[in-house]
């Protein structure tokens, strides 16, 4: 497993990243919705079947209603977790900035609830960790910007209340591990839609947890 405490962005990254990273750490109550209140992705909560088959991406469509979630504790972060159930996350947009405590990512999430209503849609989100002191990740290398994780499941255990471990699971055995004084995360939406080619279909229940 490797540490990236000392790292403050992945190989190959720019100063536009970093800014971004910096444009997600917004705090303003008409902007985010506490994730219990939020859409959940029900066929993830109920473990439905997944594909790793990465679609390709069709035809951008117009930025709807952007999808903001705020998760303070671990039943918020559930809810965050199913609505970025097998999301796309290139190795290239993952960054921990180490002064900032903040571990962030860009993923094109599926959107679950879209599907529900007969719509096979991606959008890109970024997700970002606040309070975040050490970050570890296995099943890949941090320089290998070309590599594409699919995201199965974030969760929190926690140590010492509030402190814990966020475990970001993917397939294939990679996963992340965050520690963190407190759960502080959100999601938002952040770009244009378009249209999936594949539903999602592999069970998430398969998926071996990240290693300490």
């Amino acid at each position: 497993m490797s540490d990236h405490q000392s790292s403050s962005r992945p190989a190959g990254s720019r100063a536009p990243w970093r800014e971004f990273v910096a444009r997600l750490g917004f705090r303003t109550g008409a902007s985010l919705l506490p994730a219990r209140l939020a859409p959940a992705n029900t066929g993830g909560e109920r473990g439905s079947d997944m594909q790793t088959t990465n679609e390709t991406e069709g035809q951008p469509k117009a930025l709807p209603d952007a999808l903001r979630l705020l998760a303070l504790d671990a039943e918020d972060l559930a809810v965050v977790s199913c609505n970025l159930q097998d999301a796309v996350v290139r190795v290239a947009d993952i960054a921990f900035l180490p002064r900032q405590r903040r571990f962030a990512l860009l993923a094109s999430r599926f959107d679950w609830v879209a599907a529900e209503a007969g719509r096979m849609e991606r959008c890109r989100a970024g997700l970002h960790f606040e309070h975040v002191t050490r970050v570890a990740s296995t099943g890949f290398q941090q320089g290998d910007t070309k590599t594409v994780l699919n995201l199965l499941s974030i969760a929190f255990e926690e140590s010492e209340a509030p402190a814990g471990t966020i475990v970001l699971t993917f397939s294939g055995g990679s996963g992340i591990r965050l520690d963190v004084e407190c759960v502080d995360a959100q999601m938002r939406d952040v770009g244009p839609r378009w249209t999936a080619h594949h539903k999602p279909g592999h069970a998430i229940d398969d998926a071996p947890a990240a290693s300490p």
